[in-house]
């Protein structure tokens, strides 16, 4: 039989087979799991406090009753973010809160991590934008909350951190509701709720004058303001937009039951990008319960859940009714802007640290990583060995290559390099907005190297005694600059960038002054050999340390690259000087992180990365066939 329930239960259509009697019941059941379910993702700029604010609504909703309290952050459970202090994933939990269940999406902070920020805000109703007390709006916030806009989010502002020493509560207010009105967000948007109070130490409220004993207040306004699923009329739908793995089931599709209803062994109909359908039987349903997922029957419209069975899906596939498959609009992701040539490791050392070493290796990972990882592309080069990877940014692609690295894999990388398209005939190149936070002595020495690198500021604004600059500045001068700006104020600057645009092309601008130092043979590097040497520039080896020939071993003090011998050994005569047994006192070398080293390499350069190390080389490792090289380019 065929019940069409409208009005009140918001035009569901519910095939069932249940007698009479229990109709009424079966209906007051759907209509209180749509009207008990709330769907809720948190968005922010980078160590604004997400992850402390989701751990905290978890405890405060006693998800854990034996639970240890360790201080460390639940969510954050990948051993990069718990190292980096960022969500790179996003991660769903589900809170139970007076009878209520409150899906939490826990997003990412960083422009480099939107494509998963923007295939998780659809399975959202709502939005708590956080916000720091002392800091107001950033770059980051300002793009996430683009997204939510445009896609017709209501949004819980939550001032945070109101316990930092020279806050301004009201003020970062006033800056939020600005940025709304500046990204054009409607009356009903601009109507939002604002809570106070500070995630750390675990209360929230209304005034920040007057702290509260615990989070329920935000809990409270959750249920409040957050508006409960809406569900079109019709069949099944539900958009896939994100995956997980099982070592004993497989792939698992997560995504928002948009309509209808699902259970398990029901037979659904898969709809794939190119339009083609395919038939499948859901094997398993699951539904989040706190940071676990629940096996269930039964899943309605407007829950989060996760479907096991479906063979070959991708992101942005639709799960459908099988006698009339409805196709959902795919998620639609910016485009890359930067790439990377991924090449195996042919280094004189390769395979010494490395499990994964073949190019077989390389690309099977690669193919792995596009299936999850939607704001990424991969192209194959005229080398069967190498392969064109495309992101969002140096930190995005960096956290794939330091992933990989934990795995066992060995690889190079080139130099990053921004994607330029040609707009009406014109080349255009992207650009981005640069913020930098910075003490106000050495605000001057930042502007100077940002303009140096083609950017323009837009504003300076005070805050107490640092200074908030904003400059639009290509992509290209971004590379690099990071540690530069550190160097110039002393560690105390925070820079921030966000991609805006592509523009036409900004004309040519400095890279790296210093050439490098090469080393001319293979071998170990001897601290005689490095303390006659230490002159010539700054060192990237410890006395010790193999190296080998081609690798680049510092930075020289000038221009050019210069060929320097490390392996040398001090002559021994019988005969005895004074003052030539002086103890060899050597400056410490210079580390790079892999962000750092892939932002430093020169166009011939190679990262040369490993298990246990991060080695920089030129691409031609003899001389000769730099040389060679160098004149054919010179030629050309």
């Amino acid at each position: 039989m065929i019940i069409y329930a409208s009005g009140i239960i918001n035009k569901f259509i519910i095939t069932t087979a249940y007698p009479p009697s229990r109709i009424p019941l079966l209906l007051r059941l759907i209509l209180t799991d749509m009207k008990n379910i709330r769907n809720i993702a948190i968005i922010a700029h980078v160590d604004h406090g997400k992850t402390t604010l989701v751990d905290k609504m978890i405890h405060a909703a006693k998800v854990f009753k034996d639970h240890e309290v360790t201080g460390e952050l639940i969510l954050d459970n990948n051993d990069l973010e718990r190292e980096r202090g960022i969500t790179i994933l996003s991660k769903n939990v589900a809170i139970n809160y007076k009878d209520v269940k409150i899906n939490v999406i826990d997003t990412p902070g960083h422009a480099d991590f939107g494509g998963e920020v923007e295939r998780v805000l659809n399975m959202a109703d709502g939005v708590l934008l956080l916000v720091d007390a002392f800091e107001g709006p950033m770059p980051q916030t300002r793009f996430v909350l683009q997204k939510a806009l445009q896609l017709g989010k209501k949004a819980i502002v939550v001032i945070n951190k109101v316990d930092k020493p020279n806050c301004n509560p009201d003020w970062a207010h006033e800056q939020v509701f600005d940025l709304m009105c500046a990204l054009d967000a409607t009356e009903e948007q601009l109507d939002f709720p604002v809570l106070f109070g500070s995630a750390k130490q675990g209360w929230m409220g209304h005034d920040w004058k007057k702290p509260s004993e615990d989070i329920t207040t935000l809990l409270d306004d959750i249920v409040k303001y957050i508006p409960e699923p809406e569900v079109p009329e019709g069949t099944t739908q539900m958009l896939v937009t994100s995956l997980d793995y099982s070592n004993y089931v497989g792939r698992i599709a997560v995504g928002r039951l948009r309509r209808g209803s699902l259970t398990a062994n029901q037979t659904v109909a898969l709809i794939k990008k190119d339009g083609t359908v395919q038939k499948h039987k859901i094997k398993q349903l699951f539904v989040f319960d706190g940071l676990a997922k629940k096996d269930t029957e039964r899943v309605v419209a407007g829950d989060i859940c996760a479907v096991v069975g479906m063979e070959g899906f991708e992101i942005g596939d639709t799960i459908a009714d099988q006698e009339n498959p409805e196709s959902l609009e795919r998620i639609a992701i910016d485009e890359p802007t930067m790439s990377m040539l991924f090449t195996i490791n042919d280094s004189p050392f390769f395979g010494q640290e490395g499990k994964f070493v073949t190019s077989r290796h390389v690309r099977d990972r690669l193919v792995r990583e596009l299936e999850k990882n939607l704001a990424m592309r991969m192209e194959s080069t005229n080398s069967a060995d190498a392969f064109m990877v495309f992101g969002r940014g140096v930190l995005h692609l960096s956290i794939l290559i330091e992933t990989m690295r934990r795995e066992g894999y060995e690889l190079q990388i080139g130099q990053p390099k921004v994607i330029i398209r040609e707009i009406n005939g014109v080349k255009h190149e992207p650009v981005e907005e640069l913020t930098i936070d910075v003490p106000e002595p050495v605000s001057g020495k930042c502007i100077e190297l940002v303009t140096r690198r083609k950017g323009v500021m837009k504003s300076m604004d005070p805050r107490n005694d640092r200074f908030i600059l904003r400059f639009e500045i290509p992509s290209r001068g971004i590379i690099g600059l990071r540690s530069n700006i550190l160097t110039a104020t002393q560690g105390e600057a925070i820079m921030t960038h966000r991609f805006m645009a592509y523009e036409p092309w900004k004309g040519e601008m400095p890279g790296r002054q210093n050439g490098s130092l090469i080393a001319m043979e293979t071998g170990m590097a001897i601290p005689y050999s490095l303390d006659n040497l230490q002159d010539r520039g700054i060192f990237f080896i410890k006395p010790g340390e193999d190296v080998y020939e081609g690798q680049v071993i510092g930075e020289n003090n000038r221009t050019g690259d210069l060929v320097v011998n490390v392996t040398k050994t001090k002559k021994l005569t019988n005969m005895r000087a004074s003052g030539s047994d002086d103890k060899a006192s050597i400056a410490p070398p210079r580390q790079f992180t892999l962000e750092e080293a892939l932002e430093y390499i020169q166009e011939d350069e190679y990262v040369e990365v490993t298990p246990k190390s991060i080695r920089l080389r030129k691409i031609f490792l003899k001389d000769h066939d730099r040389k060679k090289a160098q004149k054919e380019v010179v030629m050309a």
